[in-house]
């Protein structure tokens, strides 16, 4: 249960007992549940487009979009804006000089012009995305938060993470068998939900492996900001999907 608190504290701005960091096995444990807390941040999302005005599409996105960032506590942005400030800030060089300075960059706390530009596109997608998606729809929600989690849980079990002493480390020696377990029933949930949840998961794989590629490429691995980016580019594709897709 501790690694379930890790995960929610450390994914959302939930409170939980400080305690629970402490636990070194708690930590690598709580990878395998990543996949939960995000399907529990989807149920409040869902739970919140429901109690929203069906009839002011706009306002809801902006309230079910700023919902979402306060509860998730912008995390996945950061990691987003500081991978775009890295990935162009190190494109010149060798592999290893590109690969040095990409890290280097990513320890950047202040934003350049290719992070802020990375987040207001983001956050744009994902207003769009939202104000565009059939109130029959919002049933689905829950699957964008779900399948980014998911995908962070498949990072760190199938992709070597490069960054020494980061806040990963602990994550990469998470129990694969539960953290396959974990994957294989949230691929499930998305297979009961219909042909909306298909369609989802087929995104967030091809987002997944795109970006898999990219970090391998560039870094030999990933770090706790590429994990972050994914999330975004994940949330950001499914709900694309879920936009294109509601009406039909």
């Amino acid at each position: 249960m501790n690694g379930l608190l890790v995960a929610l504290g450390f994914l959302t701005r939930i409170p939980v007992p400080i305690k629970v960091f402490d636990d070194a096995q708690a930590r690598v444990r709580s990878l395998a549940w990543y996949p939960l807390v995000g399907a529990l941040i989807g149920a409040v999302l869902c739970a919140l487009a429901w109690a929203l005005p069906a009839d002011k599409p706009l306002l809801c996105a902006a309230l079910l979009l700023v919902a979402w960032v306060a509860l998730t506590g912008a995390l996945h942005l950061d990691g987003l804006a500081d991978s775009a400030d890295a990935w162009i800030g190190g494109m010149a060089g060798t592999w290893d000089e590109r690969r040095a300075r990409t890290l280097e960059i990513m320890k950047d706390p202040r934003s350049g012009p290719a992070g802020v530009t990375a987040l207001v596109l983001l956050l744009l997608l994902k207003f769009a995305a939202l104000a565009s998606i059939a109130p029959s729809a919002w049933a689905s929600l829950w699957i964008a938060p779900l399948l980014a989690r998911m995908a962070v849980t498949a990072a760190f079990i199938g992709t070597p993470y490069v960054r020494s002493g980061g806040l990963g480390t602990g994550l990469a020696e998470a129990p694969r068998v539960a953290c396959a377990l974990a994957l294989l029933l949230g691929a499930t949930a998305c297979a009961l939900a219909g042909w909306r949840g298909a369609i989802a998961l087929a995104c967030a794989v091809v987002v997944f492996v795109m970006w898999r590629r990219a970090c391998m490429r560039r870094l030999g691995g990933i770090t706790g900001d590429t994990a972050g980016a994914l999330v975004e580019l994940v949330e950001a594709s499914v709900l694309v999907s879920l936009a294109l897709y509601s009406g039909t």
